[in-house]
């Protein structure tokens, strides 16, 4: 697969190193990679949600860690099925270990994560802080000229 060079860009830009650094590392990202299976969906405007197929694997063999910016999905299975009995003639599901980054943006945090029939579904939300957010700012009269009303001579 071809490389893009980034190098021109990041002479001229400034602030967006962590852009070029994601956008490199996806170019990095081998065929091997691509397991296990995921989605992602967008529900709302602030409500996202990453469901990976990993089928074979319990709960208990699966690490989720959530840093800043960052989501690890770590399965690791405990090891070989103790209830095996004979040979396989064909193994067809995967359950090899698998570690899958997503890149977060800031304020999103993990709400939570379920695991049923064979997908790990992770719910994430984005919640800005308040002192982040726009605000709307009043504009009182203060400044603006006074009305001046004029009183007839009575003389």
């Amino acid at each position: 697969m071809r490389q893009f060079d980034f190098t021109p860009f990041r002479r001229s830009t400034i602030g967006f190193d962590r852009l070029f650094d994601l956008l490199e590392a996806s170019a990095r990202q081998s065929a091997s990679e691509n397991y296990p299976p995921f989605n992602l969906e967008r529900i709302a405007e602030d409500r996202y949600r990453i469901t990976l197929a990993v089928a074979g694997f319990k709960s208990d063999e699966i690490d989720i860690t959530a840093q800043q910016n960052l989501l690890l999905v770590a399965g690791k299975k405990a090891g070989e099925n103790e209830n095996h009995q004979g040979d396989y003639l064909h193994l067809g599901i995967a359950t090899r270990s698998f570690e899958r980054r997503f890149e977060l943006a800031d304020f999103v945090r993990v709400e939570r994560a379920d695991l049923s029939d064979g997908l790990l579904v992770i719910e994430l939300v984005r919640e800005i802080p308040e002192a982040m957010k726009p605000k709307k700012i009043a504009v009182n009269g203060v400044g603006e000229p006074a009305s001046i009303t004029h009183q007839a001579d009575a003389a």
